[in-house]
């Protein structure tokens, strides 16, 4: 078997609590610095990679001197507000020694349920790794409330890694993998080296939850896996102080859990797209653009809209139509009705004149359309 981060061009990477802050002794310097230094040399192999950090919370309770982590809400929302600083300080200082510049995003539920803000954040972060710069993402534990919170970070690369369309998640942490029992009670455990992600027998080895530092067990990273697969993704599961970790299992070598999706990135993403979204308008298309979607797999741009119906928002999911009325595709829209309404049968180098602006030179991008 062989890790399919070797295969893989863009990567989530996320590390736990209680690997960055040393089981809640404060930020460890030299572990953040190591990371850093292995996601250059993923870099400059051409790697996109976003990190996905946990540790403000623990970070912030080292700071105030808690020994224990609060339960009241407002309590975790002032440590996240003093963590966070420390944190970030670190990433920035570590990454610029190797040339390299970071970006700090923080995210709620909301901003990947609502489909304007999940756009928002989608386009963002792929401007972020065109430009060559780590995103560096963390829960925004500052405003979150209990009906919004991701729960832990597991989950919050899991979708992340389907906002952007990785090929892998890593998830780093204090664990070397999944074993079919626990090892600590069970001395005839073994590591799981491969399965499938989903399979409904791993929630049973994953066990229960993880340290009193962070939110997260075995349970989560198995369910995290589980929703990362349902666009394609695969995921590894390793031990974070494994030496030389990242550049290993770039070069192939199978360390900790690997996970495998049991469905190919576009199949699965489409899939998801035709499954969970509603329609909230109708364009109709000129007979090229019918072509350029069904046959040649392209983006749908706005020259080829003669007509449109509704009064949906950027983001919302739109039926595309052909000139007899028929469906032939649906997709994630970038621009409202009045936007659309102006700017088809306009060439995209237009968009900026009529608007003032462009989002996208696309209407709807064939990552986010599937043909129906």
């Amino acid at each position: 078997m062989k890790s399919v981060i070797a295969n893989s061009k863009r990567l989530i990477i996320k590390v736990g609590s209680s690997l960055v802050t040393n089981s809640g002794a404060g930020l460890d310097h030299e572990a953040i610095a190591n990371w850093a230094a292995q996601i250059a040399g993923l870099k400059s192999l051409g790697y996109e990679v976003v990190l996905v950090s946990s540790g403000a919370i623990a970070e912030g309770m080292q700071r105030l001197n808690w020994k224990k982590r609060p339960h009241a809400l407002h309590e975790l929302q002032a440590a996240a507000a003093v963590g966070q600083m420390g944190l970030v300080q670190v990433y920035e200082t570590c990454f610029r020694r190797h040339g390299l510049h970071t970006a700090q995003i923080l995210l709620t539920h909301d901003d990947l349920a609502d489909r304007k803000r999940y756009l928002n954040a989608r386009s963002t972060l792929r401007t972020l790794l065109a430009l060559g710069v780590i995103p560096i993402i963390n829960e925004n534990d500052t405003v979150v409330t209990e009906e919004i919170r991701f729960g832990d970070n597991d989950t919050l690369g899991a979708l992340v890694t389907n906002l952007i369309d990785a090929d892998a998640l890593v998830i780093l942490t204090d664990q070397t993998g999944l074993y079919s029992a626990d090892p600590r009670k069970d001395p005839t455990a073994t590591l799981i080296a491969q399965a499938e992600a989903g399979d409904a027998a791993l929630e049973a080895m994953a066990g229960g939850a993880g340290s009193e530092i962070g939110r997260g067990g075995m349970l989560t990273k198995i369910l995290a896996a589980k929703r990362a697969a349902r666009s394609g993704a695969h995921t590894v599961i390793a031990w974070g102080r494994e030496p030389d970790v990242l550049n290993r299992l770039a070069q192939g070598e199978l360390i900790g859990t690997q996970l495998v999706a049991g469905q190919a990135p576009t199949v699965a993403r489409k899939q998801w797209l035709a499954d969970h979204l509603q329609i909230g308008g109708r364009l109709t298309l000129d007979v090229g653009a019918v072509n350029a979607l069904r046959k040649e797999g392209k983006s749908l741009l706005p020259i080829g809209v003669t007509a449109m119906l509704g009064n949906f928002e950027r983001g919302e999911v739109v039926a595309c139509l052909d000139e007899k009325g028929n469906e032939i595709a649906r997709g994630l829209i970038n621009y409202n009705a009045q936007e659309t309404q102006k700017i088809l049968r306009h060439a995209s180098a237009e968009i900026e004149a009529i608007l003032g602006y462009v989002d996208e030179p696309e209407l709807i991008h064939r990552d986010n359309l599937v043909l129906v």
